[in-house]
């Protein structure tokens, strides 16, 4: 899908919310985005090979994906063109131009053909992106499509808090309603049964009393 073909309502939602935001965005997630780096460093890329990182955001997963691989090469995928345009300025920062691109694109639906010139990538990764994709089980498709024949998708998000108190997680999700952010409760079935329907292996665990998920659903295994 081409950046033309983006549906307008969502993009420019994303814009609206992150136009200011992306600028403390990485300040203030990290309190609260846990189990970005544990995802990042369970990615086990091969030499020489392809992350796709899919709502890329501010490029902060990249940049520390980019310097824990140094051998791959990187790809990012966002719907806000403000977010793309901290993850450039970020990437040059850091001097990783020629191993990351970056395009604007609809998670649910892309051609990464298009987009990057390549069909198919090692390993793709979602870090708390599902929480915000309206209709984020066609994201998680799409992402087994995009993975070659021996790949890898990793997929950290907010969980349903079930080690916690209650008042925790009412008081969490009126949060991170402000920010158009909902827990997918239904994320363990959906990536359970993508990898039956695909053949692949399921890895699910649960962090920190269940705040955060973290799965892995591998190709070829």
């Amino acid at each position: 899908m081409s950046a033309t073909e983006l549906p307008a309502s969502h993009a420019e939602l994303m814009d609206g919310v992150y136009r200011w935001q992306r600028h403390i965005y990485d300040l203030t997630r990290k309190y609260y985005l846990l189990g970005r780096d544990r995802l990042i460093d369970g990615l086990d890329v091969p030499a020489g090979g392809t992350v796709l990182e899919l709502g890329c955001g501010t490029g902060r997963n990249i940049i520390l994906a980019a310097r824990r691989f140094p051998d791959a090469r990187f790809f990012g995928l966002d719907i806000s063109a403000e977010m793309l345009e901290t993850a450039g300025t970020a990437i040059a920062r850091e001097g990783l131009s020629g191993r990351v691109k970056l395009a604007k694109g609809d998670a649910t639906e892309f051609n990464s053909g298009s987009l990057f010139g390549r069909a198919t990538f090692d390993r793709v990764f979602v870090s708390y992106s599902l929480s915000m994709i309206p209709g984020w089980e066609k994201t998680v498709s799409a992402a087994l499509a995009a993975l070659s024949p021996e790949g890898s998708l990793h997929v950290v998000d907010f969980g349903q808090q079930e080690g916690l108190p209650r008042w925790f997680r009412s008081l969490l999700r009126g949060w991170l309603r402000k920010f158009h952010v909902t827990p997918r409760d239904s994320l363990w079935d959906v990536l359970e049964s993508e990898a039956e329907r695909t053949g692949a292996t399921f890895h699910f665990r649960t962090l920190y009393r269940g705040y955060a998920w973290l799965a892995i659903v591998k190709l070829g295994h």
